[in-house]
């Protein structure tokens, strides 16, 4: 068995009893020889500042304010206009019977003007405007066609069909259904009471009737009708 000297120091890596274990000082653990980097530092828990909270409010900020953008849009009210094909129909056919309103006003008061009739028993222009019943409340049937097609011809105009203002709507709506009324009258008029037929004023009748089914058919469908106003989005 080997025997150490007095004074001498036994040599790392010996077999000696006091010799000192590898990486360790003084028999505790020695600091680790890896240093973490700054790119290799650990994410956060949500626990921690600036982790899963703030990404939590970060979102309910911006949706937040998505719903503050929503609302005014969504609030806004809309108009269903009418298709064009029923605004240039409606509007021509004011615009005849525009013209058939002028041409029989100019002959009431232009005795000089003979209107293009035939005259038979059944069918007699002259018979008509020249009956007592030409004339209702001291004003001549004519002068009363006249201002109903002056107006349905200003509100049926395609412009006027795209405005949303609800008296205009309306003001349609009454109109031509008055002018409808007053044309069953003037039918029962002229087959029971004068016996007679103006050709004339039956094709302003035929354009009222026709005036009075589409305008009926608009403000059934809803066209010019203001919309309510869109659910807010969340």
């Amino acid at each position: 068995m080997a025997t150490r000297k007095p004074g001498t120091a036994a040599r790392p890596g010996s077999g000696g009893t006091k010799s000192r274990d590898k990486g360790t000082r003084g028999g505790r653990p020695e600091a680790s020889a890896t240093i973490a980097q700054p790119g290799n530092r650990p994410a956060r828990t949500g626990n921690g500042r600036g982790g899963t909270g703030r990404s939590g409010t970060g979102q309910g900020q911006a949706q937040r304010g998505r719903t503050a953008v929503a609302v005014p849009v969504a609030e806004q009210t809309a108009t269903a206009g009418p298709p064009p094909w029923l605004q240039w129909t409606t509007w021509i056919l004011s615009l005849g019977g525009l013209g058939v309103s002028i041409y029989l006003t100019i002959a009431h008061y232009n005795t000089a003007l003979t209107l293009a009739c035939p005259a038979t028993s059944t069918i007699n222009c002259e018979k008509v405007t020249t009956s007592p019943q030409s004339i209702v409340f001291g004003i001549p049937v004519a002068v009363l066609g006249l201002a109903f097609y002056v107006f349905m011809a200003a509100a049926n105009s395609p412009w006027a069909w795209r405005m949303s203002w609800p008296p205009v709507r309306w003001a349609r709506v009454g109109s031509v259904v008055i002018g409808m009324l007053f044309v069953l009258y003037l039918v029962y008029t002229e087959l029971f009471t004068i016996g007679a037929i103006c050709l004339w004023c039956t094709s302003v009748h035929v354009i009222t009737f026709a005036l009075f089914v589409l305008i009926m058919f608009s403000a059934a469908a809803g066209y010019g009708a203001q919309k309510a106003p869109a659910a807010a989005q969340a």
